[in-house]
């Protein structure tokens, strides 16, 4: 029942409910009381001017009591009048109202210690409007210590106000000392208590806040798009603009190629007509002599002069194999080039055939081959002795694994910044964070799991009281771990309250203290009791500050705390500049992560779970370990590379020879014949032995002599070689190695020196078949009284006019066998120039990217630069001379690798002239050359990558920036589901310290520059403009408070605050310690002149700011004082040496959880942003900082250093291929196929989704580099062909019969080899018909008796000869 109006519900004291509890009041349903002088005057100075009169239902130890209560909260809501006038307006009328009868109601009672009855819960009748106002003017009022909110502290981080009047309410040793509850409605006869609330946004001084603490009065910042908005370009449908463009001017280029090729067609089909009309009666009767042709060229050569023929097509000379030495073919079907087949026509073109300096070139490698070849032990001497001095460089080697000075320049802004931040703040802690799940197979698994396990997909609530209780064990474990020297973790950890503090370990343990004083039915009360009021002064851990369940609960949604998936622990150790410091931690961290690498594997069988962690040298190690497996995939690598040189180097020094696996073949299928009985006939005598069954494999002679096992072996090594020379050089020129020099340089000089190998050895095979011991003329092999027939050995012609360069001119005018000497001489000469060209543009390539500032890029492009020069210096001298030497051994009939073993030379028939090519070389010859240089097929090459570029342009637009750290680590690595985990449940960002320089905070003007919790702070001053910023996290990415130094420390001078600044009464030069008694002290700038106010009159200034600054940074931050800065801003100031002013000093606040790359780039960059607008509008300078941006700094630059790289790299080779080649056009060609190359491998990365860093950059100038090597050889080649002038001809084609005896020989030769000597099976005329066919049969019989190839013995035939000059193919004869 309601009491009159007028009455009390409460009053005075009756004890405690224990010995350590708070006095609770008694009931008293009596009518309020008039308060004497002395009482009123402590009313009105605790509650205001409100109580100034009329009676109360209070005494005076209730309002001294309540006094204290408030003073604890005074620090953290004091900063804005309206929260703090109504959280007194609340708590005093609840305590003296004169109508307290009206809106309490006492709903149950207890008895006391002392046998008095005394209150145990009570009903509160608060109005909602005035509960809104009272929550709403707090809920934005930031505690700038703890970096959050001041709601976490006074109402337990309450959403609404009844989360904050329950937490008021709730009884609690440091709380309300017995139970408040606030029902929603007021029964009849009760009036809620509903006064008007204090606004934060009203003028006057008791109510008005500041920004920081009240929105509504913040002033607009500039609008902010966000990244999305202003990555958004213009769009069509749902593709770019320039993807738009681009489609539409490859799909018009495409229909007007095929139509214009459809024209084309058409006409030439009416032109061919009109030739097919003219016939010359001997090309008739020419075609009646032999026939196998039905047509030849209406404007050409006689029919059996081929090579006249050959040379009537356009570029010819650079498909004839004649000309190359091959054996002329039979085959007399040709592919129809057509006009404009030509490589280019010389009058109608200033490319200049005949180019001075190529000739030079040639001269210069021509003497450097034969100095190489004739005198290769004393080249082998000198080159080697230059490189042994190169490799002394080894003893300066270092490897460069700092992430900062790796991937940041020294000069860069990020590092220049992070030094400042390290020397003036000391370098940013060292974390230990460790990520628990339990997979929803069971509770406790089965199945063991490692620790390289990935994060499973279906996970159950990680929470339960027995993982509770094994997680609180391994926490004990973990503070007792110690290493050999006795380090243990209280030495190493970081303690914000100083050396005799508490360490900061964010673990859900914190919310529970002991363990031991809870137990399975009250853990989860507890639990949900802190997740939801972390501030609460019995939540709060060791160390002090307020654990959010963010920081310590994973993946947590809703607000369902105990489904939470995962659990977070952080353990935060110290970090130094001081190296020895910095070892001592090492060594601690190395002992957590072998016991938690222990504990992940013990975890899935003791509690189910499953551990992810990460120590502060995890992931240098892992790296570590990843260069250790790259290494050996570098040495495998190696080892195939060499095998396949080795087998194929040799491949065409005698293709006569046959294989290994062509010698088993043989070998096997003869098998069965040598159980046969065998016939006493007579073989041919041109039979080839080789093919003679045998009781063992006859293995060709080019596994022991013709191979160059030895020389590829060589070949690998200088490679090696050339590598080492250039990390001795460059280590001695003090440029560190790095992971990307030891995993990709030996990958990149593999490459182009096997290629270069190759292109050495083939050319020299080719100068030994033209110019050998075995060599014949093509010639004469052919015809030997043509124009091709064997020349004086006087008659020569230089081999350097550039003019013949393409064409085999030395097979015509230099004398047929040379020395090995000066074989290898010309090979020299004419490859040498085509390799400088390569080696040059590469060379040049690479180190213009040297002019980058980040230091891997840069010492990447300087070391492949060196690696691949060197490289081409060793091929060009010692591998020559090595090549020499192999070829004396193979034309001695040496064995490769054991040269002292000789093999008697095999006695050969020779079948003709034999160039010495293997079947690619022959497939390019003969059958992709003439494909590819067709006109039509050229149209639609241009064509298809004409769309791949475009493709490619279109697929670029999508590359994004970042670089996976999980990339870099190796597969198994423990690092790997770390990340994943940390990805997955960790839902708090990484702190960003916004750092102040060039600002004297001595002074009103600077202070005001700074604050924001004072009404005479600048509205664009660096606190407010960080609250805004705050404000719209979709652009700023930050997304908690900033802490003010400047404020709080202000703030503690507050003489208001009695606990915080203090000085002795007697001196107040002497500042009060906690432990001083308060009658020997009073607060600093206590009745003051003029009197301290929160327009920042009053406050201290100059000599005084300092002195006082000094203080507040060594005062403790506890309960009495939670403005003490030691542990909040202990390092947040940094002042000179004399301690006379302040240098720089930090604002600290937090991101907003970053989970992708982009999200890290994007915070970046909106950090900086931030930044320079607070420089620009306080006229300081400020920059931000956090960990991760010193690795991210290079994504500020990564655009503008891929155009530069490989945008000077381009310039590079159109400059080098046009000076070597004489010919911009050609120069143009290259280049832009160059170009073309690397914007294909762009459109991959866009494709694959591989993102654009300074590894992937590097890879860019790799295949920039490489594709140079193959276009620079091709040009060369292509600027020394020799055109000729563009001839129309017609085209030779065969009839059926035509073809059927070019695959079978003619009707002569077929009856011949049908039959056997006399003596042998004898062979019918019936019986001939049966085996060759009737018109062979009819037609060879006849030839065949009138060569006298064949007699007749009654009515069977027998061979009249053993061997015959005819048409059949080689290799049929028997």
């Amino acid at each position: 029942m309601a009491e009159p109006q007028g009455s009390c519900a409460f009053r005075g004291g009756c004890g405690k409910k224990s010995v350590f509890g708070a006095e609770l009041p008694c009931p008293d349903t009596g009518a309020p009381t008039e308060p004497d002088e002395a009482f009123r005057e402590l009313l009105v100075d605790v509650c205001g001017s409100e109580f100034a009169s009329g009676p109360t239902c209070c005494t005076s130890a209730q309002v001294t009591a309540l006094r204290d209560n408030l003073q604890q909260v005074e620090p953290i809501i004091s900063s804005c009048p309206a929260c703090r006038n109504n959280f007194r307006t609340f708590f005093c009328d609840f305590t003296c109202s004169p109508l307290q009868g009206s809106f309490v109601n006492v709903t149950a009672t207890q008895t006391t210690t002392e046998g008095k009855e005394a209150i145990k819960s009570v009903d509160f009748f608060a109005g909602e409007k005035f509960a809104t106002g009272f929550y709403d003017s707090c809920k934005e009022v930031k505690y700038g210590p703890s970096a959050g909110y001041a709601m976490g502290f006074i109402g337990g981080g309450a959403k609404d106000y009844h989360g904050l009047l329950k937490f008021l309410g709730d009884e609690k040793p440091l709380g309300s000392p017995f139970q408040i509850n606030f029902p929603s409605e007021a029964p009849s006869g009760y009036i809620p208590l509903d006064p008007r609330p204090r606004n934060c946004a009203d003028a006057d001084l008791g109510s008005k806040c500041v920004c920081v603490d009240c929105p509504s009065v913040c002033p607009a910042l500039p609008p902010q798009l966000t990244p999305e908005e202003r990555a958004a370009s213009c769009q069509i449908g749902s593709i770019t603009c320039l993807s738009f463009v681009l489609l539409v001017a490859y799909g018009l280029a495409a229909v007007a190629f095929l139509l214009g090729f459809t024209i084309q067609r058409f006409m030439r089909k009416r032109k061919d007509r009109s030739y097919e009309r003219v016939a010359l009666s001997g090309d008739t009767s020419s075609s009646l002599n032999n026939p196998a042709v039905v047509s030849q060229p209406l404007h050409g050569p006689p029919s059996g002069s081929n090579a006249g023929n050959r040379s009537s097509l356009v570029g010819a000379s650079s498909l004839a194999l004649y000309f190359e030495g091959e054996e002329p073919s039979q085959e007399v079907s040709r592919h129809h080039l057509g006009r404009g087949a030509s490589l280019l026509d010389p009058n109608e073109t200033v490319q200049p055939r005949q180019y001075h300096l190529n000739t030079i070139l040639r001269r210069a490698f021509y003497r450097l081959g034969l100095t190489s070849a004739s005198h290769p032990w004393l080249m082998f001497v000198f080159v080697f002795a230059i490189f042994a001095g190169l490799n002394s460089g080894w003893k300066y080697f270092q490897v460069e694994t700092d992430p900062v000075r790796l991937w940041v320049a020294p000069s860069s802004q990020s590092r220049l910044q992070k030094d400042f931040f390290d020397e003036h703040f000391g370098p940013f802690y060292r974390p230990q964070q460790i990520f628990m799940t339990a997979p929803a197979s069971d509770t406790y698994l089965t199945d063991p799991i490692t620790n390289s396990s990935s994060v499973a997909e279906e996970l159950q609530p990680i929470l339960s009281w027995k993982r509770l209780q094994w997680w609180d064990s391994v926490e004990k474990k973990i503070a007792e771990l110690q290493t050999e020297d006795g380090t243990t973790l209280d030495d190493v950890c970081f303690k914000p309250a100083g050396p005799n503090g508490d360490c900061v370990i964010q673990s859900v343990m914190g919310w529970y203290g002991d363990l031991s004083d809870w137990d399975e039915d009250s853990w989860e009360d507890r639990l949900l009791s802190c997740a939801e009021s972390p501030g609460d002064q019995e939540c709060l851990p060791p160390f002090g500050q307020p654990l959010s369940p963010a920081l310590v609960l994973g993946g947590v949604t809703d607000e369902n705390y105990l489904d939470a998936p995962s659990l977070v622990v952080t353990y935060v150790l110290n970090n130094s500049l001081d190296e020895k410091v910095v070892a001592k931690v090492e060594s601690w961290e190395r002992l957590l992560r072998a016991f938690l690498h222990d504990l992940s594997e013990s975890s899935p069988t003791d509690s189910g779970t499953q551990v992810f962690f990460s120590t502060g040298v995890s992931l240098e190690e892992e790296l570590n370990k990843s260069t250790n497996t790259d290494a050996r995939i570098v040495v495998l690598s190696y080892l195939v590379m060499f095998l396949y040189v080795s087998l194929t180097l040799g491949g065409n020094s005698s293709a006569e020879d046959g294989s290994i696996i062509g010698a088993f073949y043989t070998w096997i299928v003869g098998i069965p014949s040598l159980f046969r009985k065998k016939h006493v006939t007579s073989e041919p005598l041109a039979s080839d032995s080789r093919r003679r069954s045998t009781w063992y494999p006859r293995l060709p002679r080019n596994i022991f002599i013709g191979s160059k096992f030895f020389l590829g072996l060589f070949g690998i090594m200088l490679v090696i070689l050339s590598v080492s020379a250039s990390v001795g050089l460059f280590s001695f020129l003090h440029v560190r190695v790095t992971l990307i020099i030891a995993e990709v340089i030996p990958f990149l000089v593999l490459a182009v020196g096997v290629d270069n190998v190759f292109i050495l050895v083939h050319e020299l095979d080719r100068q030994n078949s033209l110019h050998g011991p075995n060599a014949a003329n093509p010639g004469l092999a052919h015809n030997g009284n043509g124009p091709n027939g064997q020349l004086s050995p006087t008659s020569y012609r230089s081999p350097f006019m550039s003019t013949h360069e393409g064409s085999d001119a030395d097979a015509d005018s230099v004398p047929l066998h040379l020395s090995p000497e000066e074989r290898v001489a010309r090979a020299v000469a004419k490859m040498g120039p085509s390799i400088l060209l390569s080696t040059t543009t590469e060379t040049v390539a690479f180190a213009l990217g040297a002019l980058v500032p980040m230091p891997a890029v840069r010492n990447f492009a300087l070391y492949a630069a060196g690696s691949v020069f060197l490289n081409a210096c060793l091929q060009l001298t010692v591998f020559v001379s090595a090549m020499t030497i192999d070829l004396r051994r193979v034309e001695a009939n040496r064995v490769d690798c054991f040269p002292c073993i000789r093999i008697a030379p095999r006695i050969e028939l020779s079948e003709g002239f034999s160039s010495g090519s293997g079947k690619i070389t022959h497939f390019f010859r003969r059958k992709y050359g003439p494909f590819i240089l067709n006109r039509s097929v050229k149209g639609f090459i241009l064509l298809f990558f004409a769309g791949i570029f475009v493709a490619s342009v279109i697929s670029m637009q999508h590359i994004s920036l970042g670089l996976d750290q999980r990339l870099a680590l190796p597969s198994e690595s423990y690092l790997v589901p770390y990340f994943d985990a940390m990805d997955r449940f960790l839902d708090v960002g990484p702190p960003v310290y916004f750092v102040s320089t060039n600002v004297d905070v001595t002074k009103r003007e600077g202070q005001r520059t700074l604050c924001a919790r004072f009404t005479t702070c600048e509205d664009t001053s660096i606190a407010n403009i960080l609250e805004g910023e705050r404000k719209r996290p979709e652009s700023s990415f930050i997304s908690e408070p900033a802490a003010s130094w400047i404020d709080d420390f202000l703030r503690w001078t507050d003489p208001v605050l009695e606990s915080c600044c203090r000085v002795r009464k007697r001196d107040p030069s002497i500042f009060c310690r906690p432990t001083d008694s308060e009658r020997l002290c009073r607060p600093c700038f206590e009745d003051s002149t003029p009197p301290w106010n929160i327009t920042l009159e009053g406050l201290p200034e100059g000599p005084e700011f300092m002195r006082y600054l000094g203080q507040w940074l060594i005062t403790p931050t506890d309960e009495e004082c939670p403005l003490g800065g030691q542990a909040a801003y202990g390092t947040a100031v940094s002042r000179s040496r004399d301690h006379t002013r302040v240098d720089a000093s930090h604002f600290r606040t937090f991101h907003s959880p970053l989970k992708t790359q982009a999200d890290f780039i994007n915070a970046f960059e909106a950090a900086h942003r931030i930044a320079d607008d607070l420089s620009a509008s306080t006229g300081t300078t400020v920059f931000p900082y956090s960990l991760f941006y010193v690795f991210f700094d290079q994504y500020a630059h990564i655009i503008h250093m891929t155009q530069q790289v490989l945008g000077l790299g381009l310039l590079s080779v159109l400059l080098v291929t046009s000076v070597l080649l004489g010919s911009w056009r050609t120069g143009i060609i290259v280049t832009g196929v160059v170009a073309l190359t690397v914007v294909n491998c762009m459109g991959v990365m866009g494709l694959w989704g591989i993102s654009l860093n300074a590894i992937s950059l590097v890879n860019l100038v790799i295949s920039l580099g490489i594709a140079v090597e193959f276009c620079s050889h091709i040009g060369r080649a292509f600027m020394g062909m020799v055109s000729y002038q563009a001839h129309e001809v017609l085209s030779y084609s065969l009839t059926p019969e035509g073809e059927q005896i070019a695959e079978q020989g003619s009707h002569e030769a077929r009856v011949w080899a049908a039959l056997s000597e006399k003596g042998g099976t004898p062979v019918s005329i019936k019986d001939l018909k049966s085996k060759v066919g009737d018109e062979s049969a009819k037609v060879g019989q006849g030839r065949a008796f009138k060569s006298g190839w064949i007699v007749k013995d009654g009515e069977n035939l027998y061979k009249a000869v053993r061997n015959i000059a005819s048409m059949y193919p080689r290799g049929h004869e028997d």
